[in-house]
């Protein structure tokens, strides 16, 4: 029967931890039989997630003939022990499949096997893995990864789309989709992490002579702007407004007026029944088609898509 290993750290996140023990341990094969043991593998007899204390029935010696091993995420990512990368190595060398939850992809870039290879995490901490590890391809916006014998997921309930994709990858997508069922989840998700992200502008300085033309070009993201027209109200050419713009705040003045009017729509499609083109004008887009090719290049999914995850 296929081993799936979960490893327990300190700190681990309840949440990460308890979804691959729920789905792989209710999944079960046409038969009947079930299609996976799982093992709980900690690397320390008690486990202090925070808000319990866990004891693992297996060390990590239980990594040692697992199939699948998932790595969940901890809270505020604490060193690594030398002999967790380790034992993941040699699980790796042997072949073992080996999937990340959330910041579980901190522990698993530790051991060096997905430099070279594009991953993900939770997009909160998706930056700071790209510093950490920057051989490492680290992609924000998708819902998992797959390398083929590694994989990694996004946050929370994307450790599930995880999950479910490994059933269908081991057993079929009928497997999967009874697996997706007892979870009441969709087999798929449309869009990807990208619809979480909170699209904030980059930082202005504090009293910086371009937060007056900021605040002007948000009260007026609706209008049909030109670089012209913002560089006339800062009183500046637009060659200065430019070079001002990359200085204090690292793009460009048309790209900031796009991210407000993505911003505006996004606020307009979770808190008003507008219809979609109604929107695209109040937001400042030139057409609907223009706008739902911006919303969907930034945001990862459709305005119909967003209004029915958010309204």
């Amino acid at each position: 029967m296929h081993i799936v290993a979960v490893l327990a750290l300190d700190r681990v996140v309840p949440f990460d931890l308890a979804t691959p023990i729920e789905v792989f341990s209710r999944t079960l094969l046409p038969s009947g039989r079930p299609g996976y043991e799982v093992r709980i593998c900690g690397a320390s007899p008690e486990v202090d997630t925070g808000a319990f204390t866990l004891r693992p029935p297996f060390g990590l010696g239980g990594l040692d003939d697992a199939d699948t091993i998932i790595v969940p995420g901890r809270d505020a990512n604490p060193p690594v022990p030398a002999e967790v990368l380790d034992a993941l190595r040699r699980a790796a060398a042997r072949g073992a499949r080996i999937a990340s939850i959330c910041s579980g992809a901190f522990i698993f870039a530790e051991t060096g096997l997905l430099d070279g290879l594009r991953a993900t995490t939770h997009w909160v901490g998706a930056a700071e893995l790209a510093r950490r590890h920057p051989a490492i391809d680290v992609d924000p916006d998708v819902l998992y990864v797959d390398n083929g014998q590694f994989l990694t997921s996004a946050g929370a309930a994307a450790g599930l789309d995880l999950c479910l994709y490994l059933i269908r990858r081991d057993h079929g997508s009928a497997v999967a989709a009874d697996a997706a069922r007892l979870s009441v989840m969709p087999l798929e998700r449309e869009g990807g992490q990208a619809q979480f992200i909170v699209h904030d502008q980059p930082p202005t300085p504090r009293g910086s002579a371009l937060e007056p033309v900021l605040a002007w070009m948000e009260e007026n993201c609706a209008k049909e702007l030109t670089l012209e027209d913002v560089a006339a109200y800062a009183g500046m050419s637009t060659r200065t407004l430019n070079r001002r713009f990359r200085e204090q705040t690292g793009t460009t003045p048309l790209q900031w007026l796009l991210r407000i009017r993505v911003r505006r729509a996004q606020h307009l499609l979770e808190a008003t029944a507008y219809p979609v083109d109604r929107i695209a004008g109040e937001a400042g887009f030139g057409s609907p088609t223009a706008f739902r090719e911006r919303f969907k290049r930034v945001v990862g999914t459709s305005p119909h898509a967003y209004r029915a995850s958010f309204r």
